[in-house]
């Protein structure tokens, strides 16, 4: 039953401890000078670990991770699961441990708070060992990479951008290395074979045979890492040049005012990266754009030729009430006599294979439900697509593939991403959605 205050203060154990037998010491009735010569210690000590600013730093620290100071004195109990892990995250980070453990920590943390989260890691004086999907984070944060594969860990010293490069160069050098070995090989077996019948050449044979015996070709362990083949193809109608006019259009929620006056005119073979300080005016504006709810005032028009697909921020509606497999499932957005192998190809990009095409989309976890949703978008076929945080539930291999496959699309894109390097490499336009209006800017994210 603590407030959110509390809950941060509380990170740092040795001087919250240290105020709370203080208070304590206080609070007796019957006061006595033993006490007061321990209070007087107390505060010594709480002054010299700068405990008098010890509730304002708590504050201050909740306020970059997100959490609004009309928050700061409620229950912690109040709040939604996405401020608690803020609030969480604030306490782990307030007591300033010698070792700080962090898994996933920009998980549904908005770009700007990752980016004050970048900063105070790359400044953080201690040891911090993170697990992350986000490629930006890592690169801004880390020092060092361990790298669990190939049944086993390695160590590399430099950021995951470092890591990514080193990793790859040495793969190809060990199967280059190899097909080397193995072309030596077919030609000793192949003139042993010739030629140890041979009288004039047997001793030749011999020797190449000894050679043979000495080449040991190390093999090669399978890579736990799977990449998905995420690529989109608009085989069908092509985009004329009128895409999406948007005039005027507002929404609003439960607290107020979304998105109002939003007012653009889409190009073709825009990527635009749609921003805004409140994740719900994202996903209101993509369900407007969709037909899945009506914008509160004005209008929006696509073009005739355009066709769209999407993948949105909550995809439960796609998923609720089925009982089906995964073929049965896909299937449905493509037309109920499309061919059985034809639907599995698509969810073999997103590495569903074998019998795992005939699980139940019941028991799906959150990340097979995305997969599910890419092999549909990619099955659309469509000139435009929009993507409302297309990397939740997506481990590495994933991005990497999504964020090449929206770079090599050669249609229109609009999307939002926490992902910062997604952000980054992919758009050519950023739009930012607010309460008053639309700032348009012909640039990428940087």
């Amino acid at each position: 039953e603590f407030s959110v205050l509390e809950t941060v203060m509380i990170g740092h154990k040795e001087l919250y401890a240290i105020m709370k037998e203080k208070d304590a010491i206080y609070m007796k009735e019957d006061f006595t000078e033993k006490d007061g010569e321990r209070a007087g210690e107390l505060e010594n000590i709480f002054a010299e670990m700068d405990g008098w600013n010890m509730e304002s730093n708590a504050a201050t620290m909740l306020s970059n991770l997100g959490i609004t100071e009309d928050n700061h004195t409620k229950l912690l109990k109040e709040l939604d699961n996405t401020q608690k892990v803020r609030v969480l995250l604030a306490q782990a980070l307030f007591g300033n441990p010698d070792i700080l453990l962090l898994d996933e920590p920009t998980n549904d943390l908005d770009i700007e708070t990752i980016a004050w989260l970048e900063n105070f890691l790359a400044d953080y004086q201690n040891i911090v060992l993170v697990v992350s999907h986000d490629r930006h984070f890592l690169d801004a944060v880390c020092t060092h990479i361990v790298d669990i594969d190939f049944a086993k860990m390695s160590t590399y010293t430099g950021n995951y951008t470092f890591w990514y490069e080193s990793s790859q160069l040495a793969l190809k050098q060990r199967s280059d290395q190899n097909k080397k070995m193995e072309d030596k090989v077919k030609e000793l077996q192949e003139f042993i074979r010739r030629f140890s019948a041979n009288a004039s050449k047997s001793k030749q044979a011999t020797s190449r045979k000894k050679a043979l015996d000495k080449i040991d070709i190390t093999e090669i362990k399978a890579s736990s890492r799977k990449y998905p083949a995420i690529i989109f193809n608009n085989t069908g109608r092509e985009a004329g040049d009128q895409i999406l006019q948007v005039d005027a259009l507002g929404k609003s929620g439960n607290d107020g005012v979304l998105f109002d006056k939003v007012t653009f005119m889409v190009n073709k073979g825009d990527k635009i990266a749609i921003l805004s300080q409140n994740s719900l005016a994202t996903a209101a504006f993509y369900d407007v754009l969709t037909g899945r709810t009506p914008a509160d005032k004005g209008e929006f028009k696509w073009g005739v030729t355009i066709s769209t697909a999407d993948i949105p921020n909550d995809n439960s509606e796609y998923f609720a009430g089925k009982d089906e497999n995964l073929v049965d499932w896909l299937r449905e957005y493509s037309g109920t006599d499309a061919d059985e192998q034809f639907v599995r190809s698509f969810l073999g990009r997103m590495l569903f294979s074998g019998e795992e095409v005939l699980k139940n989309v019941k028991v799906l976890s959150g990340g097979e439900k995305m997969r599910c949703m890419f092999s549909r978008m990619m099955l659309q076929q469509a000139n435009l697509l929009m993507f409302d945080e297309p990397t939740n539930h997506l481990d590495l291999e994933s991005i990497e593939a999504l964020n090449n496959g929206m770079k090599d699309f050669k249609g229109t894109v609009l999307f939002t991403s926490r992902d910062h390097q997604l952000t980054e490499t992919v758009a050519n336009r950023i739009i930012e959605i607010t309460p008053k209006g639309t700032i348009d800017k012909l640039m990428t994210y940087d």
